[in-house]
């Protein structure tokens, strides 16, 4: 597998395919207190590397909008600097050009850069948080890329639903990489359920979608975060699957 993955610390992932670059939710401000609603979500750490260190991106895959750690100022000036950004339809409607609303299960085409055809990606659902609380958290999507021989990738995007792992592993049972978000994310907003997976549910994750590559992100940078890396290697290995779990070295902050 030849991704060249990097991972930026939060939820931000670039990664290679078919000679096209992607990131996962671009974060790139300072560590700090950043409001949301009533409440406050705390940045413990910078990002590993500046917009700049992410290269020349050509799609950007953003879960959702709403949320600072997942898109903050920085991420958003970055999507604008960005050929094509594709997420949900109100983050669509709120960034605008060059955003562009990918509902759930259709897919759209990408001419790919190795002159292999194309890339299809196709979004798939994710359930930010406990059954019955998506008027609460928002609409989130994630993400799967597929193609003639290249691995096919899953990116979870914001999910704490087993069931909708299932249903995406049902519809695709052909992936390879997973880059799942996890840190058992927890606010107020919904007391003490975990708004993202947790390490053991994420082992159970792998099981359920047959990956032989995971890419933990989502797991540290954040207070709210509540698992970070130690957790998820513990899990994996007292599962027998440490051998899975891919974590590239950050790039060198410039």
């Amino acid at each position: 597998m030849s991704l060249a993955i990097r991972l930026f610390g939060g939820p931000t992932v670039t990664f290679d395919l078919g000679g096209l670059t992607f990131i996962t939710d671009p974060t790139f401000d300072a560590p700090g207190e950043y409001p949301i609603g009533d409440r406050t979500l705390t940045k413990t750490a910078a990002a590993a590397g500046t917009p700049a260190d992410a290269g020349p991106v050509d799609v950007v895959l953003l879960s959702h909008d709403q949320h600072p750690d997942n898109l903050d100022a920085s991420g958003r000036d970055f999507c604008a600097t960005v050929p094509l950004v594709l997420c949900t339809t109100t983050a669509a409607e709120r960034l605008g050009p060059p955003a562009r609303a990918l509902p759930t299960s259709t897919h759209i085409d990408l001419p790919r850069r190795d002159g292999a055809g194309n890339l299809q990606v196709t979004a798939v659902p994710a359930q930010h948080g406990p059954d019955g609380t998506d008027h609460l958290t928002g609409p989130v999507t994630g993400f799967v890329l597929r193609g003639d021989g290249v691995p096919t990738v899953y990116v979870s995007g914001d999910n704490a639903s087993l069931r909708v792992v299932r249903e995406i592993a049902d519809r695709f049972p052909d992936i390879d990489v997973a880059i799942l978000f996890g840190g058992a994310a927890r606010t107020p907003l919904v007391g003490d359920a975990n708004l993202t997976l947790d390490a053991n549910e994420m082992v159970e994750a792998t099981k359920i979608l047959g990956a032989s590559t995971v890419v933990p992100a989502h797991i540290d940078s954040w207070a709210h975060f509540t698992e970070g890396l130690a957790d998820v290697r513990a899990a994996f290995t007292a599962a027998g699957l440490a051998d899975l779990l891919l974590v590239p070295q950050p790039p060198q902050r410039s």
